[in-house]
């Protein structure tokens, strides 16, 4: 048997990669990490698997991969619950009215109780027990913000003011912590600590005024997709929470539109329906891995064309997406590991379009 002995690798004084993720760096051999839905095909003992299929950790030791016990780690602006506001009736009226579903079990909404006012075209965001909504439209834009506790029905309650009035579907987006509203006929952007009730601070601007707008967030990055932007885009743009400023370009949808939706999970966020003109409306999902900016990738389809849903909720392994213009109480999901076209959930109690929904516990 022969033995090998190396005092140092040079590579022009760089890392040395090697095959499957391992690598040597100032000396120390670096053990795999992995972040995909299948088994890695090439492991060595000690190597990590973060399985985005489940969520769930798993070490690789003795020919196998074994989950961890310890506790997954909970990501505060999800939920088992999702509340939908209902937003727009097809003869033009605004509606206070929440329902919610338990988005792991298929099946229609529930009754959940009134926003503070009747509106259309807000938006909604969540640290995981409490759900903001902001602003919309009953006769103008509004600046309310109110908030419901998702583990107990009942009635919206007063939460502060928004800086800038919003309608027409801003984008909301959370880390948990920190909500943030992102156009809605402007270009500004502000943000509200979700735990703490009061009234909205600037963090900074989108690159054009925009409207009929979606967004997603991981815990450290929200997306935003402009709708319309200066016209019809499919331009997405992001954010890094946490730290105050202007928007930076993300990648492309695969097609424009406006009066999409969008859910997720921890890595990827989903982009559904929409429209380009009164009789071009899609049924496209499409799907972007959120640390990786870039243009989206077909996921499938919903059941059926539509745009202005009243929202779309995630509780990590499925995602929801609720009614649609004119007036549809159609709700379907898919599992958002894996890309494939959207399944029936159950209905709505009425027809609803422009709403807004988040997710909690």
């Amino acid at each position: 048997m022969s033995t090998l002995k190396v005092d140092s690798l040079v590579n022009g004084g760089k890392t040395i990669d090697f095959t499957y993720n391992a690598k040597v760096s100032n000396g120390t051999l670096k053990k795999e990490y992995y972040e995909q839905s299948t088994e890695p095909a090439y492991p060595c003992d000690g190597a990590l698997w973060f399985n985005t299929s489940d969520d769930t950790f798993h070490v690789y030791a003795n020919g196998g991969w074994y989950a961890t016990t310890a506790n997954q780690v909970v990501i505060a602006w999800y939920g088992a619950r999702g509340v939908i506001s209902l937003g727009a009736t097809s003869a033009g009226g605004y509606r206070n009215t929440l329902e919610y579903i338990t988005i792991a079990t298929t099946g229609n909404a529930t009754d959940f109780g009134d926003l503070t006012v009747g509106r259309h075209g807000a938006s909604g965001v969540s640290n995981g027990s409490r759900i903001v909504y902001a602003g919309g439209n009953y006769g103008s834009a509004q600046n309310v913000l109110d908030y419901i506790t998702v583990a107990t029905t009942g009635n919206a309650i007063d939460f502060g003011d928004l800086s800038v009035a919003r309608h027409n579907q801003p984008a909301g987006v959370s880390n948990g912590t920190r909500g943030v509203f992102a156009g809605g006929s402007t270009d500004n952007i502000e943000y509200i600590t979700i735990a703490t009730t009061g009234n909205g601070t600037d963090f900074g601007d989108l690159a054009n005024s925009s409207w009929d707008m979606c967004g997603w967030s991981t815990l450290t990055r929200g997306v935003i997709h402009l709708g319309y932007s200066g016209g019809i885009t499919d331009t997405l743009e992001y954010i890094t929470i946490a730290t105050p400023g202007n928007t930076t370009d993300f990648g492309n949808l695969t097609v424009a539109r406006i009066g999409s939706c969008s859910c997720g999970s921890t890595t990827r966020m989903l982009i559904a329906g929409g429209r380009l003109s009164s009789s071009t409306i899609y049924n496209t999902i499409d799907y972007v891995t959120m640390g990786t900016t870039g243009n989206a990738t077909d996921f499938g389809d919903l059941t059926s064309t539509r745009y202005a849903f009243s929202g779309a909720v995630s509780n990590t392994l499925r995602g929801v997406f609720s009614g649609g213009y004119q007036n549809l109480n159609t709700m379907d999901y898919v599992t958002i590991a894996t890309t494939g076209n959207a399944t029936d959930f159950g209905d709505l109690s009425t027809g609803a379009y422009t709403g807004a929904a988040a997710s909690g516990t």
